[in-house]
């Protein structure tokens, strides 16, 4: 069974990440209008990631005694400026994300919820590689600059990052 403030942890972490699904949706939809159909599908896919993140909690609170709460939800932002600006914000959203997860062990801690601490280890274990895969794509953005070609590559190379991730994912089902 949960505790009251280890419910209400969980509760907050299932908002985080049903906003993330909507962020990476925004800049998905944002990247689409803007011709980038590699970015949008590498954005689509990790909103729907996210979804299921969110889903997992839900599910986890209901399976210990807990009532997980469906809340409203702050809209994310839509327009960007450039990509680059809007994979520097992903970045950041992502360290955020961490920070929360982290936050929420620590509460697993406090209250001797060993069980619901290793749970969340596979969270710790997916914000690792969400802040990697961010930065490497951040790195991949710094050498284009401003290189309409190297645009053009990027773009098409993102939907490789997706394809890769996805194979990657099953693999370890």
């Amino acid at each position: 069974m949960l505790s009251k403030r280890l419910e209400e942890a969980l509760n907050n972490q299932i908002q985080i990440e049903a906003e993330s699904s909507q962020v990476y949706l925004s800049m998905a939809s944002w990247a689409e209008v803007k011709g980038l159909e590699g970015i949008a599908g590498f954005m689509y896919g990790h909103s729907d990631e996210e979804r299921m993140h969110m889903l997992k909690l839900i599910k986890y609170v209901n399976e210990r005694g807990g009532h997980a709460q469906i809340s409203e939800l702050k809209a994310p932002k839509t327009e960007f400026g450039s990509f680059q600006k809007m994979f520097e914000e992903l970045y950041e959203h992502e360290i955020f994300v961490s920070n929360s997860i982290n936050d929420l062990v620590h509460v697993t801690l406090e209250e001797k919820d060993y069980a619901t601490h290793n749970f969340l280890q596979w969270y710790v274990a997916e914000q690792i590689e969400e802040e990697a895969l961010a930065r490497t794509i951040l790195d991949k953005i710094n050498l284009i600059g401003n290189d309409k070609g190297g645009l053009y590559l990027f773009d098409r190379d993102v939907q490789q990052i997706t394809v890769e991730s996805a194979a990657s994912d099953t693999a370890g089902e």
